[in-house]
């Protein structure tokens, strides 16, 4: 039996479709997922520990990651840097894991530049009506910030048609399945198969070569 490696998914969605309890209920559901640990110059909150919630960074630090290449991607957000680090994610998909990365699209479009074979997925709701009730069900948010969402919404649905999957958010368990059997499916198409594909040519070719006499 080959040895598996892993993959690396990102998932990006409406705020408010429930990317974020799918995913815990995903992890909690099947052990070979993790979540990746992003990068970050903030300081650690209570009870945060570096390399669980966060690895925590000076700016310095951060900056010397970035000319180094060392991040898939990076951006600023409340005066503070955040980045997924390369080596966390190979190191995982190394030990066989299928990392997820929750992130918004412009950073999906930067790791699928610089990763080829990630797999994209988006959550959405069934509706814009529900998706607008679930914000406002909150009861944290102001009607201004609301419609803000909302026009986020708008722009952000217009990249839909990069992704590999949509992932319909209406059941979660069955929005879990749907996360689970996509990944464990894209995973293995040829085009994410090529090192496979390549070693197993390289044995036919020793089959079939010449015998010498």
């Amino acid at each position: 039996m080959r040895k598996q490696r892993g993959s690396l998914t990102v998932v990006s969605g409406f705020s408010g479709a429930g990317k974020g309890t799918i995913m815990k209920a995903l992890l909690a559901r099947y052990d070979n997922y993790c979540l990746s640990v992003s990068c970050t110059t903030r300081q650690p909150r209570p009870g945060e520990q570096d390399g669980r919630e966060y690895f925590f960074k000076t700016q310095e630090e951060f900056d010397r990651m970035v000319e180094e290449d060392a991040l898939l991607e990076h951006a600023g957000y409340v005066g503070h840097s955040y980045g997924t680090p390369r080596a966390f994610v190979e190191q995982k998909i190394q030990e066989g894991k299928d990392v997820i990365l929750e992130i918004e699209v412009q950073g999906a479009k930067i790791i699928k530049q610089k990763v080829p074979e990630a797999i994209l997925l988006f959550v959405s709701t069934p509706s814009a009506k529900v998706l607008e009730e679930r914000l406002r069900g909150r009861g944290t948010e102001s009607d201004d910030t609301v419609r803000e969402r909302l026009a986020q919404t708008l722009r952000e649905s217009g990249e839909i048609a990069h992704y590999d999957c949509l992932i319909v958010n209406d059941d979660l368990d069955e929005a879990v399945e749907e996360v689970h059997h996509a990944i464990q499916t894209l995973k293995h198409t040829p085009d994410r198969e090529r090192a496979f594909i390549e070693t197993l040519q390289e044995e036919l070719r020793a089959m079939n070569a010449p015998k010498k006499s």
